[in-house]
């Protein structure tokens, strides 16, 4: 591995004909399914020191790539378009567009890891108080698409962005959940809908609550139920269908963190905070999983059925909950949170630590009434001001941007383990197994 000096261009030149070099040696290997396990071992081992270069690289240079790749703060940049600006500036710092594409081509056994790249760049960033803090602050802007729909949405009330559905009602905007077959799991369309439909609900002035509810399951299990959320879509994980900066960073970066400190904007509304921000509710039917469950942490206020439970079973999936060991330890005591988080443990809504996740318990039949309940005593201009203060005490910025800044390089380094792949390959298995006895 080369010594780096500290200098911007020298280390970058060093950068690129390190990475260079391994990217011929991988050509000349077989391509990753028809590699021998000693190919795969060297494959692993030359990618490792590749991305020790980049943290060693990124730790030194940090703010200056930003500067640079923001013209000195003056652009609000997203995360692709920074990963991409980032591998013309610094060739081999990341994946190239090229291979990000041929890689998110393949089934996650299938790929290089290029992800991890990705991670070591976004740690580095986000670990820096200065840049970290202004690049958290570009993905509180509203997404393009949430402003082109914008007009039509406040004229018409209703917009169906696919996996999502938002509506307007007195002065409420309804989010549904529309992923019937797959029980609302979550995959990279469901985090761009949920974003615009956030967008939305924050973006219009004719709204000032918000809820999320999940739809009307088709699934043959739970058909004609409500369901929540069963978190990420871990079939669209097996086949390489979930990317690692539009799912797994984007999700906690961009709506997640918008229902917690709302929207970026220019308009003068968002005086005296920085944002535009709204109170948020949350009904729960059936069960809210792993994504799902992380949802809940960020809302104001949760009411559920009798009948439902969460779980969070993401260590025992193979990876990082989002952002929920950052918020879980807020809601309840530390050995609860571990058993959550490190064991899997399942909490029905009829227990006593189901009062962490659940402001309200009532049966099915009651649920929509408990929320209209629930959305007039949200609707107070003094409910914004106090949650504002609430999420700066519980939240601080800094401590949000410190934790993503490790979220990013461990959830890479754990969706590409060996472990998880082996981990899905069974649940691929299993399901396959579970969808043809149905069908018979």
């Amino acid at each position: 591995m080369p010594t780096l000096t500290g200098d911007f261009r020298g280390d970058g030149t060093a950068v690129r004909r390190h990475t260079a070099a391994v990217e011929e040696m991988l050509a000349a290997c077989p391509a990753p399914p028809e590699r021998t396990q000693k190919d795969r071992e060297t494959a692993r081992a030359a990618h490792r020191m590749c991305d020790m270069l980049r943290a060693r690289f990124m730790a030194l240079h940090a703010d200056q790539v930003y500067e640079e790749l923001t013209r000195g703060r003056s652009l609000q940049l997203e995360l692709e378009d920074l990963a991409e600006r980032a591998a013309g500036m610094v060739p081999g710092l990341v994946p190239s567009l090229p291979q990000a594409r041929e890689e998110q081509a393949l089934p996650l056994a299938q790929k290089e890891g290029r992800d991890i790249a990705q991670g070591v760049f976004f740690h580095a960033l986000l670990r820096s108080r200065r840049s970290g803090a202004h690049l958290v602050e570009a993905m509180l802007r509203p997404t393009r698409r949430a402003r082109e729909l914008l007009p039509g949405f406040r004229s018409r009330g209703r917009a169906d962005l696919g996996a999502v559905t938002v509506e307007r009602r007195c002065g409420v905007a309804y989010l549904t959940m529309c992923q019937p077959q797959s029980l609302n799991a979550e995959n990279d369309a469901c985090v761009a809908a949920m974003e615009t439909a956030v967008d939305l609900a924050l973006l219009d002035d004719g709204v000032r609550v918000g809820v999320l509810r999940g739809g009307v399951m088709s699934h043959p299990r739970y058909a004609g139920r409500r369901v929540f959320s069963s978190g990420i879509n871990l079939k669209d994980l097996y086949h390489g269908r979930i990317s690692f900066l539009s799912f797994f960073l984007r999700r906690e970066l961009g709506y997640v963190h918008k229902l917690v400190r709302g929207l970026k904007t220019e308009e003068e509304a968002a005086w005296p905070a920085e944002t535009v921000a709204k109170p948020w509710l949350a009904m729960v039917d059936t069960f809210a999983i792993g994504g799902g469950a992380q949802l809940l942490l960020v809302f104001d206020q949760v009411i559920a059925g009798t009948d439902s439970f969460i779980s969070l079973p993401a260590a025992q999936e193979g990876f990082v909950p989002g952002a929920a060991n950052l918020r879980l330890g807020r809601r309840t005591d530390s050995r609860l949170a571990r058993q959550l988080l490190l064991g899997g443990r399942r909490i029905h809504a009829g227990e006593e630590a189901a009062r962490m996740f659940y402001d309200e318990v009532v049966e099915p039949e009651h649920l929509d009434t408990a929320a209209e309940r629930a959305v007039r005593q949200l609707d107070d201009l003094a409910v914004s001001a106090n949650r504002h203060l609430l999420h700066l005490a519980e939240e601080p910025p800094h401590a949000f941007g410190a934790y993503m800044a490790e979220y990013a390089l461990q959830q890479a380094v754990r969706v590409h383990s060996q472990d998880v792949t082996a981990r899905l390959a069974r649940f691929h298995d299993r399901s396959g197994r579970t969808a043809a006895t149905a069908s018979r």
